[in-house]
């Protein structure tokens, strides 16, 4: 009943993410946000054009790795941007959003790739890529013409109560970042969201399809519905834990999550596949949006990027170390069942860790 594993393609941008996570965030503060992720996106679409030119499989393994290493070095740091422009009664709220435009792209894809693809049959997937190249060097300029680095640059201050520190308070050091409990805390938290979700997300069709047997059609219509009720998690739970804090935001997804996990591996009805979908959809991704505003809690603003980076490489270990963990399970158990409880149990510690949280260092720069 296993799927097929994993695109090799896909690992390819998955490897290349993880390594320039933590670079693309150092070279923010270096550099800049602003610059870095314009040239980000710069590399994405030279990577997605050159992949639509590929004759062979091994050069379309390396731009499908430019491509991963381009959207990290974009995506660290824009979601870093918050810490920055928004005060922390303020930053759930604006990392929601961000995580959102992620799922709203999505739904914008969704339609415009079958569409090419019938326009173009001999060579539509060349011209997908194409169209994605091209648009995201478009957003690379407008990226470079609208965005600033700090709100300190158009005579600003942030948004919400707490003014930032003064761009002279800030030092860079490698030693602060690493010796951060909270922001190794925060990463361990992480860690238990990128290896439970990516069971649920990677065997959730084929589990539907060839165990529970419901059919393409119907499992089709469950993705869709949590992909529709994703896009507005971020924000919501962004906003509560603006809130209620942190901990007991981050708390109350892992529990959601986790039960969500359970439901689905241990409710064999479409009751419970509903239920598990609509569970996991209104909680998606609210763990990357309030991880995303704790570290900026826990970090000067200006050191946001890297120590993001250094939180997302522990994600990425989780999203690579579970699939073939719950594959061999399914091939040990002839079912997918105990992978999901494993999944949940992992969500599970997740919560207890998020609870154990304290109150984060302050403004750590040196």
């Amino acid at each position: 009943h296993r799927p097929e594993p994993p695109d090799r393609l896909q690992s390819g941008n998955h490897i290349g993410y993880l390594v320039f996570s933590l670079l693309g965030g150092y070279l923010a503060i270096r550099i800049g946000s602003r610059q870095i992720i314009s040239i980000s996106l710069a590399v994405v679409a030279i990577g997605l054009i050159l992949t639509g030119l590929s004759n062979s499989f091994e050069f379309a393994l390396m731009m499908r790795s430019l491509t991963g290493a381009g959207s990290a070095g974009s995506n660290v740091p824009i979601m870093a941007l918050a810490s920055a422009w928004f005060a922390s009664n303020r930053r759930g709220l604006a990392a929601g959003i961000l995580v959102s435009g992620c799922s709203v792209g999505l739904l914008l894809l969704g339609p415009l790739i079958p569409y090419i693809l019938e326009v173009f049959p001999s060579s539509g997937w060349r011209v997908c890529w194409y169209t994605l190249g091209g648009l995201t060097l478009f957003i690379a300029l407008l990226n470079y013409l609208l965005i600033r680095n700090r709100p300190e640059d158009k005579n600003l201050q942030p948004i919400g109560n707490f003014p930032a520190l003064p761009a002279t308070a800030f030092s860079f050091s490698w030693s602060s970042l690493y010796t951060s409990r909270t922001l190794w805390h925060l990463a361990g938290v992480f860690f238990t969201f990128g290896f439970s979700y990516i069971i649920y997300i990677q065997f959730f069709s084929a589990y539907l399809i060839n165990e529970a047997g419901i059919g393409l059609e119907k499992a089709g219509s469950y993705l869709m519905l949590l992909g529709i009720l994703s896009i507005f998690c971020g924000p919501f739970w962004g906003a509560v834990s603006d809130r209620i804090g942190r901990k007991y935001g981050l708390a109350l997804v892992l529990l959601t999550q986790g039960i969500s996990y359970l439901i689905f591996g241990l409710v064999k009805s479409d009751s419970g596949y509903l239920i598990s979908a609509i569970l996991f959809g209104l909680t998606a991704w609210a763990v990357p949006t309030i991880i995303t505003a704790a570290v900026g809690d826990s970090v000067h603003s200006r050191m946001a990027p890297a120590a993001l980076g250094f939180a997302i490489l522990i994600l990425g270990t989780g999203q690579a170390l579970a699939p073939p963990i719950a594959g061999k399970i399914a091939d040990l158990t002839g079912s997918f069942s105990a992978a999901f409880i494993l999944s949940a149990a992992v969500a599970f510690t997740g919560m207890a860790g998020a609870l154990l949280l304290r109150k984060p260092e302050q403004n750590i720069s040196s």
